[in-house]
């Protein structure tokens, strides 16, 4: 696999307690397979809670400690506002779309 190669992360539904566990497993698997280019499209999410900020920021620490990145694109209106909430819009690069965030790789 190419150190360059991205990898897009497409959770489904609520990123909560029972939610957020899957992404967390998926992710880890990316990571310790070398993959540390993510994209996380979060166009099918309904709702992040604790939970889930966690598992994204656990990733993002993870795949910068590997010479990567984790990128965030399609999030709703309410995801935003849960972002800017928490202050997660300062901590994550956050794109409107796929594209856009996949652009911000080849920078």
């Amino acid at each position: 696999m190419s150190a360059t190669e991205l990898t897009v992360v497409r959770p489904h539904g609520r990123l909560d307690a029972s939610g957020a566990p899957p992404l967390e497993q998926e992710l880890r698997q990316h990571l310790s397979n070398g993959r540390a280019r993510l994209i996380v499209d979060l166009g099918d999410t309904s709702y992040i809670s604790s939970n889930g900020l966690r598992v994204l920021l656990v990733a993002l620490k993870a795949a910068r400690k590997n010479g990567g990145s984790l990128k965030l694109c399609c999030l709703s209106t309410r995801l935003v506002e849960i972002f800017e909430m928490v202050g997660f819009n300062q901590v994550f690069e956050i794109y409107e779309t796929r594209a856009e965030a996949e652009r911000a790789f080849r920078r």
